[in-house]
């Protein structure tokens, strides 16, 4: 018996904004600048989808968050899309900004902890109606 495989329908923009939460605007600036790529155009000239646009865009997401330049994004989109990465320097880069964001995290958790501790002693300092120490 012959397996057979079933394609999923190629996704107009409009689709991938919506089940993105991106917008039409922001799709169209990706496929110009070069970050995704159609799989094809309809008959009316419209761009249209594969389902593995999602985790591309997903990854553009994240790496836009660490506020990584849009041509590193597209070396790296390239590189995953090859299956090979080879530049040290992309790496690097990574590495870079999740050492920054490490550094964010303990900043914030002491941020958070000094402001805790205000907290615990608000009575203290006069925040509300109680008895003196």
């Amino acid at each position: 018996m012959e397996s057979q495989v079933v394609l999923a329908a190629p996704l107009k923009i409009g689709e991938v904004a919506q089940r993105s939460g991106l917008t039409v605007k922001t799709i169209r600036f990706y496929c110009d600048e070069g970050l995704i790529h159609p799989t094809s155009r309809s008959e009316g000239g419209y761009r249209l989808f594969g389902d593995e646009v999602f985790a591309e865009l997903a990854l553009i997401r994240t790496l836009k968050a660490m506020e990584i330049p849009l041509q590193d994004v597209r070396q790296i989109l390239e590189s995953r899309r090859s299956g090979v990465c080879t530049c040290g320097s992309l790496q690097d880069t990574i590495r870079s900004k999740a050492g920054e964001i490490e550094q964010k995290i303990a900043a914030l958790r002491d941020l958070h902890s000094e402001l805790e501790d205000l907290l615990s002693r608000w009575q203290d300092c006069g925040g509300s109606k109680g008895s003196a120490a």
